[in-house]
């Protein structure tokens, strides 16, 4: 039997029509009943500034504590530069910080890297992963989420076509596993 899991959502595109959001809506539609997956957004986030670590602003505050009550996490990320955007690396920054008080701490993570290109964002989904090491976030190694073309995988409803229907569907099937067996007790 499964344990229903809160999923945090981060998407790395700020753009309201990026094709990280149509691809995370997507694989949210496809999460089984235990996957309670919830879009957290990071484009209000202030840029990390240890000084306001003792008092920090509300939109980061709420963050960190929304954040702390998921129990796993997903991750869509484009690729700027061979790496993550900046804006996820803040959210990254700013949820591990201070010292010692890392909303990330153990929550079981997937990353979906998304690129209108062919390379479908290898080197941000690699990138990433290295900071989820850090941050002591057991990170899913298979089945690998590495969507090129992404523009042309959608049905006109949003809906992705049969082919990257079925991937998606092993994947976050996959993930609802994965988030499972490494849950924090």
């Amino acid at each position: 039997m499964t344990t229903p899991h809160n999923v945090a959502v981060i998407i790395g595109s700020l753009r309201k029509d990026s094709l990280n959001r149509k691809v995370a809506q997507a694989v949210m539609k496809l999460a089984p009943d235990a996957l309670k997956c919830e879009v957290i957004e990071i484009g209000q986030l202030p840029l990390y500034n240890q000084d306001h670590e003792s008092e920090p602003p509300p939109a980061v505050r709420d963050f960190k504590a929304h954040v702390a009550r998921m129990d796993s996490v997903l991750f869509f990320t484009p690729e700027y530069n061979r790496s993550v955007p900046g804006v996820l690396k803040n959210a990254l920054d700013i949820g591990s910080r201070p010292y010692g008080k890392s909303s990330w701490n153990g929550k079981p993570a997937a990353i979906v890297s998304v690129s209108p290109g062919a390379l479908g964002g290898f080197g941000a989904n690699h990138h990433l992963r290295q900071s989820l090491v850090f941050l002591n976030m057991p990170t899913m190694g298979q089945p690998e989420a590495y969507i090129g073309n992404a523009a042309e995988l959608f049905e006109p409803n949003g809906s992705f076509k049969t082919a990257t229907r079925e991937l998606m569907q092993k994947f976050i099937d996959g993930f609802n596993a994965f988030s499972q067996r490494n849950a924090q007790i």
